[in-house]
């Protein structure tokens, strides 16, 4: 008697042919790649390569798209960001967007709940202790740091389950990135499904499932972080480290 097929299961977002422009300046030159519920991957790659954009072509903020954006089913690309955003996506962008006459709290408090099962601002202190001392100070009294947990704090209590992380590392201290390393594998084993975009390659590979390098717009290479030490050589290659 032959052994049943294994049943797929479709990935919580995939991207297919995904081309995408800043005006008449044409970045992005068919973006391929999946991910699956609960995973973390990284968008990894130099400077201007088009990871940002591909993020923001997901929030469809980008001035121009085309190809295939699929979440849950669901074809997003055309959708205004706003219903992108209530379909259960958190995007917390590398600016990091914090609103400097707000407190902490009221930063916390701003975004609309958009699903079940996001994280009370009692869970979010705990994940971040920095943000409960801090949560009478204002925006602009705020560390990088300090900034980037209340970013991505923000996003966690409005229910998304797919959260999109534009360097969430970048020029902050190595005690706060080990922080932010803390936080993110703690929010995969709650389940959250988070997409990385990422210049720090030791950090991404110490929270990542996979790696997609990205070059010229388009996707050249898939990596398993269990590969990760084969392919070391290959990778600082593409990324020039």
């Amino acid at each position: 008697m032959r052994e049943p097929i294994p049943e797929q299961r479709s990935p919580m977002m995939e991207i297919r042919g995904l081309e995408g422009w800043y005006g008449e300046s044409h970045v992005l030159h068919g973006m391929n790649l999946s991910i699956g519920e609960g995973e973390v991957v990284t968008l990894l790659g130099r400077n201007g390569v088009g990871k940002t954009t591909t993020l923001r072509a997901i929030m469809g903020i980008l001035d121009r798209a085309e190809g295939s954006i699929v979440f849950r089913g669901r074809e997003l690309l055309g959708l205004p960001p706003e219903r992108i955003a209530r379909s259960g996506i958190g995007y917390c962008p590398e600016e990091r967007g914090i609103f400097s006459d707000l407190t902490v709290e009221e930063n916390l408090l701003l975004l609309p709940v958009v699903g079940q099962g996001g994280m009370s601002v009692e869970q979010i202190h705990t994940l971040f202790p920095n943000l409960k001392e801090r949560r009478s100070s204002y925006g602009t009294k705020l560390s990088g740091g300090e900034q980037q947990m209340l970013a991505i704090g923000r996003i966690l209590r409005t229910g998304a389950k797919l959260l999109l992380l534009d360097e969430p590392t970048e020029g902050l201290a190595p005690v706060i990135v080990q922080q932010i390393g803390v936080a993110i594998r703690l929010l995969k084993q709650k389940g959250f499904t988070i997409l990385l975009v990422e210049q720090n390659f030791h950090f991404a590979s110490s929270v990542a499932d996979r790696h997609y390098v990205v070059e010229g717009g388009q996707v050249v290479d898939e990596v398993d972080n269990a590969d990760i030490a084969v392919r070391s050589q290959q990778l600082q290659a593409y990324l020039g480290v």
